[in-house]
């Protein structure tokens, strides 16, 4: 397990976009974390490593898909909080996404765990004081553990 600090907003961001250095087509990061903990913030991040601008990567929580085209590959944000069943989740097509060309980011992911790729990052952000975040990266599979130890030599240090 990989934990890193973000003492701003800003720095959330910025682990995001360290994080899609990373990340290739067919990855997926789960996000955990309560509301507010900053999990949107990471994606914008993800997503302006990718060549998206920040400023139109939003919360999918009425839409539970937002697809952005990248310079580099596309991104797929999921937030599945409003879902209430496996057919919920069936119904959006999930496998396209999870399983195709893009890079995925699931917010809620935990709540359909069972549907989650078992090569996978795990991101849990949570709130440490007002500005501050402590991120819980674990790596499941072997990519996820490549994307993780990828990343540990990114944070020689904390963040």
């Amino acid at each position: 397990m990989l934990i890193l600090t973000s003492t701003s907003p800003e720095e959330t961001m910025e682990i995001g976009g360290i994080l899609s250095q990373c990340l290739l087509p067919g990855d997926l990061v789960n996000l955990g974390g309560t509301l507010g903990a900053g999990k949107t913030l990471f994606v914008k991040g993800v997503g302006q490593g990718l060549g998206i601008d920040p400023g139109v990567v939003t919360s999918p929580t009425f839409s539970i898909i937002n697809e952005y085209e990248g310079t580099k590959f596309p991104l797929y944000h999921f937030d599945l909080y409003r879902l209430e069943s496996d057919l919920d989740l069936e119904q959006v097509g999930f496998e396209d996404y999870f399983y195709g060309s893009g890079i995925t980011v699931v917010e809620w992911g935990d709540l359909f765990t069972h549907y989650l790729p078992q090569d996978r990052l795990d991101i849990c952000l949570k709130s440490s004081a007002p500005n501050e975040r402590t991120l819980s990266i674990v790596g499941h599979g072997e990519r996820g553990r490549q994307v993780e130890e990828k990343l540990r030599g990114l944070f020689p240090c904390t963040f």
